[in-house]
């Protein structure tokens, strides 16, 4: 196994946890892609452990690395470690080739959760990573929903799923129950929801119902 990371402190952290694991050896530290290249032309590695930022090295860093990795060692699998929040950035780094991306927020003993995986072809995300994307997820989904409704059919159908009812809604808004009813009969229509079951599986799984309790 092969790890890279320009802070000491963490690779030194990880030998340790390493150190204490059976069957598992770091044949090779680096502190950029300059020597983690080098190192794998030299010495066969199962696992990469890499953090996504290492500026300075003659391969890059981040995607540029996971991809030139992919090309040149096909059959080393690539555990990102990152401290990045940006949901779009780690999409792209699994779409390179990355197989496992981890948190450097997360336990640090999810990094051998992670090399147990990718060791058996399978992809592996961090609780922070899969909580991350799945917020991403539903802020985009809530997004292509907004482009569908108008503010106020998106305003009743979030109220009617969280638990308002009709004249609830109405009293509320100062308009008429058949105006409410029309304004939410007019969104199940445009998002083909057919019952009210249907609905208030689609506001739990949209993230509708949420976007309401934190607004």
């Amino acid at each position: 196994m092969a790890v890279a990371d320009d802070h000491p402190l963490v690779v030194l952290a990880i030998e340790r946890l390493i150190a204490s694991l059976k069957n598992i050896e770091i044949v090779c530290r680096a502190q950029d892609s300059t020597g983690l290249i080098a190192s794998l032309e030299q010495e066969k590695c199962d696992v990469v452990i890499m953090d996504f930022y290492m500026p300075g090295g003659t391969y890059g860093d981040g995607i540029d690395l996971i991809k030139f990795i992919v090309q040149h060692h096909p059959k080393t699998a690539i555990v990102v470690l990152s401290m990045t929040t940006d949901a779009d950035l780690i999409a792209r780094a699994l779409d390179a080739g990355a197989n496992a991306v981890v948190s450097k927020q997360d336990r640090l003993e999810l990094i051998y959760v992670a090399i147990v995986n990718v060791l058996a072809k399978e992809e592996y995300l961090g609780p922070s990573i899969r909580e991350l994307l799945a917020g991403a997820t539903s802020a985009h989904r809530v997004d292509q929903i907004r482009k569908k409704l108008t503010r106020r059919e998106l305003d009743v159908i979030v109220r009617y799923a969280s638990g308002e009812n009709i004249t609830e809604i109405a009293r509320e808004q100062g308009r008429s129950v058949k105006t409410i009813s029309a304004q939410k009969c007019g969104a199940m229509r445009k998002l083909e929801l057919n019952t009210d079951a249907e609905l208030y599986q689609f506001a739990l799984q949209s993230g509708l119902i949420q976007m309401q309790q934190s607004g």
